[in-house]
């Protein structure tokens, strides 16, 4: 396993991280409590020390599994968790006040909520579920992180970006008042390499990539017969034609970079960390076999230059919220 710099934290952190989202078991249909918990620790047997869940994420249910890995073991492991916008919407809408979303009071009483579900004393990057750049210079959320650090209750603070805008953290980066930034960043949504990553490297803030696999596109897994389990986010999110839009694309993928698409999942892993903005990348883990695979594939390092080239050339952002 490698280790990067998290942003200025003075962590250092696996470059494949645990994505916790799909052993919450309200959204990704299917996991199975005891095999996520085999995964989280086979995870951290494997050089991972990065785990990023969020109280939403099943309320509380992904972080009690963390915190039981993590508790469980003798590692060093960070533990990055995120609070819910008070209206519980994703992504944040133009024109609300920060104390709408993100009071200091709920910033405080989730925090310790989500110490409670974890059972840590301290939460190593918190991070605000939602963002909007109107919100710097703004509202109280600032006094609460800092009323937070000062009590020893979090480490660090980030926020997790709204889905496909990435320029909508800028400001916040470059105040200086943000440890970390989570964002979308695969080979389809490409777009924090126009200008957010620039932004953190120069400020020195940490970057979380998540969705490396956009939903499981990028795997090969997703193709137009596809189905899904009643009451999976999946069923919206490739709903319409995507499903056969995203195997199109992914197919010409494969005969660009002259691959069979079985091995697409390692290179759009691999896609992901060969920024130098990229601190972690964060694909979820609901079982031992797919830890194995992401950690062979983070072993194979960067990507050629001609290949990431080629990748290049496939951008293809569909944001579902417009």
């Amino acid at each position: 396993m490698r280790y990067r710099k998290l942003g200025n934290t003075g962590l250092e952190v696996s470059e494949l991280g645990f994505g916790a989202w799909g052993i919450g078991r309200d959204a990704w249909i299917g996991a199975d409590d005891d095999e996520s918990v085999r995964a989280l620790r086979h995870a951290i047997e494997h050089g991972v020390n990065f785990l990023d869940t969020a109280y939403a994420y099943g309320d509380g249910h992904s972080e009690q599994l963390v915190g039981a890995a993590v508790r469980d073991s003798a590692e060093t492991v960070y533990v990055a968790s995120k609070i819910p916008p008070k209206n519980m919407e994703w992504p944040a809408r133009r024109g609300l006040r920060p104390e709408e979303v993100f009071p200091a009071d709920w910033i405080v009483a989730c925090t310790e909520r989500s110490l409670e579900d974890l059972g840590l004393e301290t939460i190593d990057v918190q991070q605000l579920h939602v963002w909007s750049d109107d919100w710097v210079g703004q509202g109280d959320w600032l006094e609460a992180i800092e009323r937070l650090k000062r009590d020893g209750k979090i480490r660090f603070f980030g926020v997790s970006i709204n889905d496909h805008q990435p320029e909508n953290a800028i400001r916040l980066v470059e105040s200086g008042l943000v440890d970390t930034v989570q964002v979308i960043y695969n080979v389809f949504d490409q777009s924090p390499e126009d200008a957010l990553f620039p932004a953190v490297e120069a400020a020195g803030v940490g970057v979380i990539a998540r969705v490396p696999f956009d939903e499981g596109a990028l795997t090969g897994s997703v193709r137009p017969e596809t189905t899904f389990p009643e009451g999976d986010f999946r069923n919206s999110y490739f709903a319409g034609e995507r499903k056969r839009e995203a195997w199109e694309r992914v197919q010409a993928i494969a005969r660009d970079l002259d691959v069979e698409v079985e091995r697409l999942a390692e290179i759009a892993l691999r896609f992901c960390l060969s920024h130098p903005a990229t601190s972690v990348v964060i694909p979820g883990m609901r079982s031992t076999r797919n830890v194995e695979r992401n950690v062979r594939a983070a072993s194979a390092g960067q990507l050629e230059e001609n290949q990431l080239t080629t990748l290049r050339r496939h951008r293809w952002v569909v944001d579902l919220y417009r």
